[in-house]
C-alpha cells in the first residue's frame, strides 16, 4: 500500500494476522517524510539544514515542533514561531527524533476506528518517550542511551496498535473494547486470547517492514518481556520502556501492565533502587508536560 492509499476496509470475516503481516501490500507504507529523515546522515552542517527543509514542508510536523518548543517543559522565555528557532531551544537531535516520531503516527489519520482512540495513542506515546528522558538522567552516562533513541522509542513502542487498526479494523475495535471493559486485566493477556499476533510482535513485523533499526524492532517486540533473550539487541531501551510504562501504568491507552518493579530491574539500568520516589516525581513530571503538550494539537 502506498502513502496515498486509503486504509483497509473492515470486513465480515477475522483477518489471519500471521497471514497478513507477510502480504506487504496490506501494511502500511512508511510516510515519505519519515523515509527521507530517515536516510540523513545527521552531524554535518548540511544534513541539519536538509532535516528543518523536510520538516517546514510538513505543516502538521512543523506545527507540532514548533507547539514543543513552545510547551511548558521546555519552559521557553519567548515564543517560538519557526521551525529554525525551535530546533535552537530543543536542540537538533530531539527534533529529528520527535519529527521521524510525529510522521510514522501520521498514519493514525489513515484509519477511523470507533473504540481506538488516537488522541490516547499519541498522549501514551509522547507520555512515554518524556518519562524515558527523565529516568534516563538517573542512569550513569556511560550506559546512557542518546537522545533520539530514547525519543524514538519511546514514541515507536506501541505501533502494534497502530498495524492491527491497518490489518483488521474490526477486530481492533473489539480488542479496545475490551481492553476499556477490563481495565485492571493485563493488555497481553487480553491480546492473546483474542488475536493470533499482540502488538509488540505486530509492532516489529511493521518495523521490520519499513527497515528501523534492529534495535527499535528489539524494543517494540520485547518491551513487555524485557527479560528475554530476544531483548538484548534493543537494550536498555526496551526494559526503559518496560519500567515506564510500569509507572505510567495505563496512561492515555487502556494497556494494563503489573506495576510492581523489583530493584534487580532498577540495578539493570544502573539506578539505585534508593532514588525511586525521585524518578516517580520526574516521571510525573514528565507526563504532565506530555500532556500539556499533546493538548495542544489534539
Amino acid at each position: 500500500m502506498n502513502a496515498s492509499s486509503t486504509p483497509v476496509k473492515p470486513t465480515s470475516t477475522h483477518v489471519d494476522l500471521r497471514q497478513a503481516i507477510n502480504n506487504l501490500d496490506a501494511l502500511p507504507a512508511m510516510p515519505v517524510i519519515a523515509q527521507k529523515l530517515l536516510a540523513l546522515q545527521m552531524g554535518t552542517e548540511e544534513s541539519e539544514r536538509t532535516m528543518l527543509t523536510l520538516i517546514e514542508q510538513d505543516p502538521q510536523i512543523s506545527a507540532k515542533i514548533i507547539g514543543l518548543a513552545n510547551s511548558a517543559m521546555i519552559a521557553a522565555t519567548r515564543k517560538v514561531s519557526t521551525v529554525k528557532d525551535a530546533a535552537m531551544l530543543l536542540g537538533i537531535v530531539r527534533v529529528y527524533s520527535v519529527s521521524i516520531g510525529i510522521a510514522i503516527m501520521s498514519l493514525m489519520n489513515k484509519v477511523n476506528p470507533r473504540w481506538f482512540s488516537m488522541q490516547d495513542l499519541w498522549l501514551h506515546s509522547f507520555g512515554i518517550a518524556f518519562a524515558m528522558t527523565g529516568i534516563a538522567r538517573f542512569m550513569p552516562a556511560q550506559s546512557r542511551p542518546k537522545d533520539d533513541q530514547i525519543i524514538l522509542a519511546g514514541l515507536l513502542h506501541d505501533i502494534g496498535f497502530l498495524a492491527l487498526a491497518f490489518l483488521d479494523p474490526q477486530r481492533s475495535d473489539k480488542l479496545h473494547e475490551r481492553l476499556a471493559m477490563e481495565p485492571d486485566r493485563p493488555a497481553l493477556s487480553i491480546e492473546k486470547e483474542m488475536l493470533e499476533l499482540s502488538h509488540d510482535e505486530l509492532g516489529a513485523e511493521l518495523a521490520r517492514h519499513w527497515d528501523l533499526p534492529d534495535e527499535i524492532i528489539a524494543v517494540l517486540r520485547y518491551h513487555h518481556t524485557p527479560d528475554e533473550a530476544g531483548a538484548a539487541e534493543g537494550q536498555p531501551l526496551a526494559r526503559m520502556v518496560n519500567i515506564t510504562e510500569k509507572l505510567l501504568n495505563s496512561f492515555g491507552l487502556n494497556e494494563y501492565v503489573d506495576p510492581a518493579i523489583s530493584d534487580s530491574e532498577w540495578e539493570a539500568l544502573g539506578i539505585d533502587p534508593a532514588r525511586i520516589e525521585e524518578i516517580k516525581t520526574k516521571v510525573a513530571e514528565q507526563a504532565e508536560h506530555a500532556m500539556q503538550f499533546t493538548n495542544t494539537f489534539t
